[in-house]
């Protein structure tokens, strides 16, 4: 896995967001239900979201979540940081060897380097807005409703 579960919700969180821009606030509750995430593991990492200024809380009865940001400037690396944390100077081996680096590569140790910088890159790449809307345009084309 590239990424952990906490980020993959965490991503379909900030792109629901993104979707949902032109309402006042969104609920964690709503997201959770609409994602199928479970919502005490959502509201928590949405107060990571909300740390490193991603998204913004607002409490009481017409409380809610909003990007904190405009979608176009928030990228998808950005969320898996926040929540995941930078990589580590020491990845773990890709087939789970003690140790794996440019000294002293696993048999898959090249290609895997090659794999990760380009996710890597893709990942700083892609913005919420763009997500965004090639979601709305998936659901419309197998003819939900968004």
């Amino acid at each position: 896995m590239i990424y952990s579960k906490s980020s993959e919700y965490g991503i379909q969180a900030m792109i629901y967001l993104a979707e949902h821009r032109d309402k006042e606030k969104i609920m964690v509750s709503q997201i959770a239900e609409d994602y199928n995430i479970p919502v005490h593991f959502l509201a928590k990492l949405v107060q990571t979201l909300v740390k490193h200024h991603l998204v913004k809380s607002f409490r009481g009865r017409s409380g809610g979540l909003k990007l904190n940001k405009p979608a176009r400037d928030i990228r998808v690396i950005d969320i898996v940081y926040a929540i995941d944390g930078p990589p580590s100077e020491n990845d773990m081996c890709v087939i789970g060897l003690d140790e794996c680096n440019d000294n002293v590569p696993c048999p898959l140790h090249n290609n895997w380097k090659i794999i990760k910088e380009n996710i890597r890159v893709l990942l700083g790449h892609e913005n919420l807005e763009h997500l965004a809307k090639e979601v709305i345009r998936k659901r419309q084309l197998l003819g939900e409703v968004s």
